[in-house]
């Protein structure tokens, strides 16, 4: 007996979902995969440049000669590291010490209503040569950055219905926290030290 044209085309039907089925999980299973090795992919390339971007900072520290952190000069260490002290003078910085040998001084600078700078200098006086009449300067400068911190008042209201409640008052404590702090390069700042410093051993030495 022949089977019905419905039930016929039902099965039709019902081969032909299960083959299109059959082929399309391999093609969604593929396109999967293929988008995970590409997050992969792009995981291992942020990693390989986030690591690439931090560098230690030790790693710029080349210890060559070329570098102007010192200078040599004529003269005993007296002279030399008066020089140094006088050149510091000049330019409005604050002698903190200068026993035997070394001088430190400070400057303090305000860029703007908020921002404040201090820079800090050290120079050592080493004595180099025969006789002593030679002698090295060492000088190292430090940039200390301050911030404006600002520190509201409050004052507690008392109410007999709510309690106390607080309330922030107009004036505030102002303070100055650090931000940064670094050892100025080598360079051109140096290099005008040295310049004056020289000018005035030069000096010092004509009125002898």
């Amino acid at each position: 007996m022949p089977k019905p044209l419905l039930s016929q085309r039902t099965s039709r039907l019902s081969a032909q979902s299960w083959t299109s089925q059959r082929f399309r999980r391999p093609a969604a299973w593929l396109l999967g995969a293929c988008g995970l090795a590409v997050l992969l992919s792009g995981c291992g390339l942020s990693n390989a440049i986030v690591s690439t971007n931090k560098t230690p900072v030790y790693q710029n520290e080349r210890f060559q000669s070329d570098d102007t952190f010192s200078r040599l000069f004529d003269g005993p260490v007296d002279e030399i590291c008066e020089a140094a002290r006088r050149t510091l003078l000049s330019q409005g910085y604050v002698i903190t010490s200068a026993p035997g040998g070394s001088v430190s001084g400070r400057k303090r600078f305000q860029p703007d209503g908020e921002v404040h700078v201090e820079i800090t200098f050290n120079v050592v006086c080493v004595p180099d040569g025969r006789n002593d009449q030679v002698t090295t300067a060492y000088v190292s400068a430090q940039q200390d950055r301050y911030a404006l911190k600002k520190n509201p008042n409050s004052a507690s209201l008392g109410l007999s219905a709510l309690g106390s409640i607080s309330v922030p008052l107009s004036s505030s404590d102002d303070s100055l926290v650090k931000v940064a702090s670094e050892t100025i390069p080598a360079g051109a700042f140096y290099d005008r030290f040295f310049g004056l410093m020289q000018r005035l051993v030069i000096e010092r030495a004509a009125d002898k």
